[in-house]
């Protein structure tokens, strides 16, 4: 099978686009698949996280991350595809003309978004963006509290906007970010916590999806 291409996007800063992409690919690598990351981020926030995970395993972090600016990411992407199963791309927040390269070689655009109406409302433009490429992305709902009392004004919100909402969901979790400091992913650094188990359900829905 030809190697699948997710991009996560998010023109709104501060949804957890980085997390998102590192617990992804890492549980998918966990499931067997050859996974490789793109940074476009000018941020680097992933590319800053590959060093703390090679320096901590000795240079085997089992996965790639290549680094490049958004104009060269389509032959990136292209170059990756041809030895990987899965291709996860962190687009940078407030770049369209970026975005929209990575946007456009994706099977599958994810879109991070915390668990309120108005963080799903400023969403707007990240899925205007995607549908203009011929893309229906799927919104991920992340950092969700353990008790959300707002769950039926979420979903009247994404309705409003038209878009898809993924089942599974990341809650609001220190686990995640203790695992990213330590360039792992939860599943890695806190296997069998209730973090580690939304992880492994979001991927196989996202993989599901991407036909991956």
């Amino acid at each position: 099978m030809a190697a699948r291409v997710i991009t996560i996007a998010q023109q709104k800063g501060g949804a957890g686009k980085t997390t998102l992409v590192v617990n992804l690919a890492l549980t998918a690598h966990e499931f067997g698949r050859r996974v490789a990351l793109v940074d476009i981020d000018p941020q680097g926030s992933l590319t800053r996280w590959f060093a703390t995970r090679r320096a901590s395993l000795d240079g085997l972090a089992g996965i790639e991350v290549s680094t490049v600016t958004g104009w060269r990411a389509a032959n990136e992407i292209q170059r990756l595809a041809r030895d990987y199963d899965l291709v996860f791309v962190d687009s940078p927040p407030h770049a369209q003309t970026d975005a929209k390269v990575v946007i456009r070689a994706a099977h599958l655009v994810v879109a991070p978004v915390q668990p309120s109406p108005l963080d799903i409302w400023a969403t707007k433009p990240t899925i205007d963006l995607a549908e203009a490429e011929g893309k229906h992305p799927v919104l991920v709902l992340n950092r969700v509290p353990s008790r959300n009392p707002i769950g039926g004004a979420m979903d009247a919100a994404v309705a409003e906007l038209g878009a898809r909402l993924a089942q599974a969901k990341l809650g609001n979790r220190s686990s995640f970010a203790a695992a990213m400091a330590t360039g792992q992913s939860v599943r890695e650094a806190a296997p069998g916590t209730i973090g580690a188990r939304e992880a492994a359900k979001l991927t196989r829905e996202i993989l599901a999806l991407a036909g991956g």
